[in-house]
């Protein structure tokens, strides 16, 4: 698995991700669950890999001599 996410991508990945998170703590029935969502840019960031990235042939990093 090739990374295709870059450090600007990560961090937005990472606050997005926490901000959603969030939600859990902040809203009320059943929606609150919907900050659970946040765990997938979460983990791309921290991965550094992003599958739909690989589907629509979009990287943020830069190349690496060699690849």
């Amino acid at each position: 698995m090739e990374k295709n996410v870059g450090s600007m991508d990560r961090t937005l990945r990472i606050a997005v991700g926490l901000g959603m998170l969030s939600l859990v703590f902040v809203l009320d029935g059943g929606l609150r669950w919907l900050g659970l969502l946040g765990l997938v840019p979460l983990s791309t960031a921290l991965l550094g890999y992003c599958p739909a990235y690989t589907l629509l042939g979009i990287r943020t990093c830069s190349t690496q001599a060699g690849h």
